[in-house]
């Protein structure tokens, strides 16, 4: 407020001047004269917001008498309980998200083990439970292949060769590979 009114009266200033223009000089001079008066203006408010923001943070205060000193404290005051009050406003505004967030993460936590226990119900539902198990077919398979390579290496073709099949793998092998897979 303090600058428009310094604004409006230095105006008020030039255009008086513009009228008067008959006997104070050239237009250039007038110009001159208003630039260094809104100079010095501005010189001496950026000198006073200097002087009070070190006033502020608690320097310069060798020249304030204890009136002075008084209005800075209530000022400061004032200042800090605004700021207080939006600081606490802000942390209950994040307690508050924070126990929202609580809340969604014990619900996210309950559905999770809900599932996972309907998933360990559903996985053992569909282990059979008599006969057999997976692990004794295949160990069953695998002693029946061992003894039908071992028949097949004891093989030879007429040039005293080891024949070719022994060392292929045969379907039964390959099927016993991929039921351990899925077992897996």
């Amino acid at each position: 407020m303090l600058l428009s009114q310094h604004v409006k009266a230095t105006i008020d200033r030039y255009k008086k001047a513009c009228s008067d223009s008959s006997g104070a000089g050239s237009a250039s001079e007038i110009n001159a004269q208003y630039y260094q008066q809104e100079a010095e203006k501005l010189r001496a408010q950026i000198s006073n917001l200097q002087n009070n923001n070190r006033q502020i943070l608690g320097e310069s205060l060798s020249s304030m008498n204890v009136r002075d000193l008084k209005n800075l404290e209530g000022k400061l005051e004032k200042g800090i309980s605004k700021i207080r009050s939006k600081k606490n406003e802000l942390l209950f505004a994040e307690i508050e998200y924070m126990q929202k967030r609580e809340i969604d993460l014990h619900n996210n936590n309950q559905l999770l083990r809900a599932k996972i226990a309907e998933s360990e119900r559903n996985n053992m539902s569909v282990l059979p439970t008599t006969g057999p198990t997976n692990y004794d077919s295949m160990h069953q398979s695998h002693e029946q292949h061992q003894h039908q390579h071992q028949h097949q290496q004891q093989q030879f073709d007429s040039r005293g060769y080891f024949q070719v099949t022994g060392l292929q793998p045969n379907s039964q092998y390959a099927r016993q590979d991929q039921m351990s897979l899925q077992l897996v």
